[in-house]
């Protein structure tokens, strides 16, 4: 950025990981954590709403919650979890999938512009006390202890002689690092996203505001680069509340499954 240096003023200082830690609105209480509670609250009044007065003839409302529950049920919990045990995951699906996904918008929502899941430790708590948990408990529930773990970790056919290898690449694959690389997806996504958003909207307004005559265009060219951006970024903000979901039903279909 050493060639952003400010042709009548100061020198352009790019946004940071900063921006994704503002201070505390009081007592502790931070923005990230109103949104998450926000987000928690829009996702229930949605399907409150879309689900009170059926009719026969959906509204746009009753039409829009059909078409994510439609979405949660068969393109991923049936898809995933199989058309045998999938219906009990459906709300926990759907429940994912929408929260994930409101959280993720916040970023390209005029005056909130923050992505929730931009903070590690928000998917890192969905994945290890949600997502995890549950989909070690039916997999338990289903095979017993015993046949659990020699479900995870023994793949059938695999040599005797490299079978101590595989147990405990599998142990580390599916009991350690399957949660983490579930939260990092969408963390590392929303992280970047903002970022670049940020730079491309607060360089653009640097060089048509403050800098050069002869580098008013390339800040033209910024704003128009944010703005392709921005529409970029909000599909990938549903794509990975999506994979998030898929992800999770997938564990969980391998977790009742019969074979490895």
């Amino acid at each position: 950025m050493g060639a952003l240096v400010l042709a009548e003023g100061g020198e352009f200082v790019p946004p940071g990981v900063e921006t994704l830690f503002p201070p505390a609105i009081a007592l502790g209480v931070t923005k990230p954590m109103v949104l998450l509670v926000l987000a928690l609250v829009i996702v229930s009044a949605f399907f409150m709403l879309g689900s009170r007065n059926l009719k026969l003839v959906p509204g746009k409302v009753q039409f829009a919650a059909e078409s994510l529950y439609d979405l949660a049920r068969n393109n991923i919990a049936r898809d995933q979890i199989g058309s045998k045990d999938f219906r009990p995951f459906v709300p926990l699906i759907l429940a994912l999938f929408s929260f994930i996904l409101v959280n993720n918008l916040f970023g390209i929502i005029p005056l909130v512009q923050f992505p929730t899941f931009a903070h590690f430790g928000f998917p890192l708590a969905l994945s290890l006390l949600v997502v995890y948990p549950v989909y070690h408990y039916v997999g338990f529930r289903r095979h017993g202890f015993g046949g659990y773990l020699k479900h995870q970790l023994m793949p059938p056919g695999a040599p005797g002689f490299v079978m101590p290898l595989l147990i405990v690449l599998e142990f580390v694959q599916k009991f350690v690092f399957n949660p983490i690389t579930l939260a990092i997806r969408v963390f590392a996504a929303m992280f970047a996203g903002h970022l670049l958003l940020a730079l491309f909207a607060v360089a653009g307004e640097y060089l048509v505001v403050e800098a050069g005559v002869a580098l008013k265009p390339v800040g033209v060219v910024s704003f128009l680069f944010g703005l392709v951006l921005f529409f970029v970024e909000a599909l990938i903000q549903v794509v990975q509340a999506y994979v998030f979901a898929v992800l999770s039903a997938g564990y969980i279909g391998m977790a009742l499954a019969e074979d490895h």
